[in-house]
């Protein structure tokens, strides 16, 4: 008898995460294609099927939901992050890896990529939205930090000279995977991305040991 009381409450409880990801993927793909402006909680909610009811049990406002969103939508970056924090022995690897592993991601990952046009391409970033800018630097700083990181274990080592800085060089990587990211989601006909992956890294790499 309890384990049968129990169901309901949890068939309720996956049926609320289920509403939740749902609002969650249909308000990504909204923000991507139409940009924060343009996308209303009205909008979202026809879109999912759902009135804005249960778009409010789970959010407060517009913008707690692209906060969620964009979490949702980075958590593939951010383990990405994570994975090369704990690669330090092998430092050039590891970075070679990452770059990889960025690409490929915007080439695979539907929602990652969208995360990456709603930033670049489709959304005003104002002071208003201040959390929202605060979580993105923050994110930003991790990248370079890790990169940055793994220059200095490689400089250590002496796989690539200390002529420039590790700070020099982190920057460097991030910005070189920011240019290729953002040039290809604004004119994707411009490359093939998947097709270009094995150059852009090779040039990488020569950066590095330049």
């Amino acid at each position: 008898m309890r384990v049968a009381a129990l169901l309901p409450m949890r068939r309720t409880k996956e049926d609320a995460e289920k509403t939740r990801r749902k609002i969650v993927e249909v308000a990504l793909q909204l923000f991507s294609s139409n940009g924060y402006t343009n996308t209303t909680l009205a909008k979202i909610a026809t879109e999912a099927g759902f009135s804005r009811g249960p778009i409010y049990w789970h959010f407060n406002n517009k913008d707690e939901l692209f906060e969620e969103v964009l979490s949702f939508s980075q958590q593939p970056l951010a383990d990405l992050i994570n994975q090369a924090r704990g690669e330090l022995a092998h430092p050039l690897n590891a970075i070679h890896e990452f770059a990889e592993q960025w690409l490929r991601l915007l080439v695979d990952n539907r929602w990652h990529r969208q995360s990456f046009e709603i930033l670049l391409n489709k959304t005003e970033l104002t002071s208003t939205m201040e959390r929202t800018l605060k979580r993105e630097r923050k994110l930003t700083r991790d990248v370079v930090s890790v990169l940055t990181n793994l220059v200095t274990q490689a400089q250590q080592q002496q796989l690539i000279s200390d002529r420039h800085g590790a700070d020099e060089l982190g920057l460097l990587c991030y910005t070189y995977l920011m240019g290729i990211t953002q040039t290809w989601l604004f004119s994707p006909r411009l490359f093939k991305l998947e097709q270009e992956i094995p150059f852009f890294l090779d040039r990488l790499d020569r950066l590095l040991q330049d």
